[in-house]
C-alpha cells in the first residue's frame, strides 16, 4: 500500500542546500542538522538503500532498530515513525514516503553472508557491511559501530510465524522518503551492491540525497 505525503510547494531540487547524487554500489555520509529535511530517492526505483544514523556530537548514540520496532509497535518504518536511538531518543521523523514498504529487520550483506548463502564464488563481491566500514573509518569510527540499520525500499515480508525473505521490490523510478532530524545526525548510507537476491533487480543502480533547511 502506498504512503503519501506531498511534498511542500515551497521545496524545490533548487532551494535543497545539498543535492547528492550516490553512484550505483558506493557510500555516502552526510550532516543533517536538527530541523532539516533529509530526502533520500529510488531514482530508478528497485533499488535497496542500507541507512544508518549517528547522533552528530556522540556518535556512540546511533540508530536502535529494536527501539524503533518498538516505539511504533511495527516491524516496518513508514510515515510517522520515529527513528529511535539506544538512548531512548528521537533523531529524526519520517514524514513522506512514496513507497511504503521499508524494512529493518534484515540487515545489510557482508562478504560472509554472502558466502553462506550464496556460495563460494560470491566471498569478494562488494558488500553493504563493507560500504559501511569505509564511510564510518572517515569519521574516526570502526567495524564495532555499525550496528542494525535501515533498509529504505527493501521489500522483507515477514510471516505469522516470524519467518521472512527477500522479495522483489516495489519501488518506483522517484520513488522517495523524507525525513526532519530531530537533532543534528550523521546519515551513513550504503548504495546496496547486492546482485545474488531480488533487492535491488538484480541490477544496482544510482541514488539521490537532498536536504532542505528548516524554513523551506
Amino acid at each position: 500500500m502506498t504512503n503519501f505525503i506531498q511534498t511542500a510547494v515551497s521545496r524545490t531540487i533548487e532551494n535543497a542546500v545539498k543535492d547528492h547524487s550516490i553512484p550505483a554500489e558506493a557510500p555516502w555520509s552526510g550532516l543533517v542538522r536538527k530541523g532539516q529535511t533529509i530526502r533520500i530517492e529510488d531514482s530508478y526505483g528497485r533499488q535497496a538503500i542500507d541507512t544508518l544514523f549517528y547522533r552528530a556530537d556522540n556518535f556512540a548514540e546511533r540508530y536502535s532498530n529494536q527501539d524503533t520496532m518498538r516505539m511504533q509497535s511495527g516491524a516496518y518504518v513508514g510515515i510517522g515513525t520515529r527513528i529511535m536511538s539506544n538512548e531512548g531518543n528521537v533523531m529524526l521523523t519520517m514524514t513522506g514516503d512514496s513507497c511504503g514498504r521499508h524494512d529493518t529487520s534484515a540487515g545489510a550483506c557482508s562478504c560472509e553472508s554472502n558466502t553462506v548463502r550464496f556460495g563460494q564464488a560470491t566471498k569478494y563481491l562488494h558488500a553493504c557491511r563493507d560500504n559501511f566500514l569505509v564511510e564510518v573509518t572517515t569519521h574516526g569510527m570502526s567495524k564495532r559501530d555499525i550496528v542494525p540499520n535501515i533498509n529504505f525500499f527493501m521489500n522483507v515480508p515477514i510471516k505469522p510465524n516470524g519467518e521472512m525473505t527477500i522479495v522483489d521490490g516495489i519501488s518506483l523510478p522517484g520513488d522517495y522518503v523524507e525525513l526532519v532530524a530531530e537533532m543534528d545526525v550523521l546519515c551513513v548510507i550504503s548504495n546496496c551492491p547486492q546482485i545474488n537476491n531480488p533487492c535491488n533487480g538484480f541490477d544496482p543502480t544510482p541514488i539521490r540525497v537532498l536536504i532542505w533547511d528548516a524554513e523551506v
